[in-house]
């Protein structure tokens, strides 16, 4: 009786192992049209999150966009979370996915341009030439998976606008002519950076910098009851959380949209995707 059961379970597990079981059987429709959604009830656009079949049937019904976006892992203060970066931009990019709805959103990079430092130690960075060597690799690869369109966008600061916007160039010179394109979008950091600063002070608050003000309160509305932020400590942070967010999303919508269109009008483009200066600190 124990052999059997042994057998029996040998031969499942075998089953579950054979490659030609799952790697390489044919998309079922129903597949695409079970799991559209995700466990959240949201649409399913996360790369990371899909099967390949699901993936194979969401480039055929126009997602054709690659969102790739990059967050970091740095020190936060004593009450964020080293890795609030790529929280961060986990759910801003699929936020971003969901209302272009053309898009896939590409795994967060957890790692950009930094230093560690054994006085704060929370920080793990790259340089921009790896961070340059990564971003051109993976946009590379979303292009022979079948995407049409790169866009390429950072939850960080410093000297990474400039890396984004010359592999972005080098790509879009490379695969224009083959109607693929790459864009960074700079939108998405940057200038809601700056409207949540002139948020603050219109409301009398200061301007807040590395793990201050928007860094607390979008992590506290985003993963408050999570453990992103250490709720008895803030009483020693910066200023106060407050509720309202810089609404990242929404200015990035706007610019890749913007960037889609114009391929609709001049079909063709060659669009200088240079960026403009961030004058954030070299450490945000």
């Amino acid at each position: 009786m124990r052999k059997r059961a042994l057998a029996v379970s040998t031969i499942a597990l075998l089953t579950l192992l054979a490659p030609n079981t799952f790697a390489q059987a044919p998309a079922h429709p129903a597949v695409a049209r079970t799991l559209a959604i995700d466990a959240s009830g949201d649409p399913l656009v996360e790369f990371e999150m899909m099967t390949w079949p699901e993936v194979k049937a969401a480039l055929a019904a126009g997602k054709t966009t690659a969102l790739f976006y990059t967050g970091g892992t740095e020190q936060r203060g004593p009450q964020n979370v080293n890795g609030g970066h790529n929280l961060m931009a986990k759910a801003t990019v699929k936020a971003i996915a969901i209302r272009l709805g053309n898009a896939i959103a590409m795994p967060v990079l957890p790692y950009t341009p930094n230093n560690a430092s054994a006085e704060l130690p929370g920080t793990i960075g790259l340089t921009d030439d790896l961070l340059a060597a990564i971003i051109e690799r993976i946009s590379e690869q979303a292009i022979t998976t079948g995407f049409k369109n790169v866009i390429v966008m950072g939850d960080h600061g410093g000297g990474q606008p400039r890396t984004y916007a010359e592999v972005a160039r080098k790509l879009e010179e490379k695969y224009a002519s083959q109607g693929i394109h790459v864009y960074y979008c700079d939108e998405v950091y940057k200038k809601a950076q700056e409207n949540f600063d002139s948020w603050l002070l219109a409301h009398g608050y200061p301007r807040s910098l590395h793990g201050g003000i928007p860094d607390t309160s979008e992590m506290l509305y985003l993963g408050g009851d999570q453990g992103w932020v250490r709720k008895e400590l803030l009483t020693h942070a910066l200023g106060d959380p407050v509720p309202q967010l810089g609404q990242r999303d929404s200015q990035a919508v706007g610019q890749i949209q913007n960037f889609l269109a114009k391929q609709k009008t001049t079909g063709q483009e060659s669009i200088d995707r240079g960026a403009q200066p961030n004058s954030r600190p070299n450490n945000k």
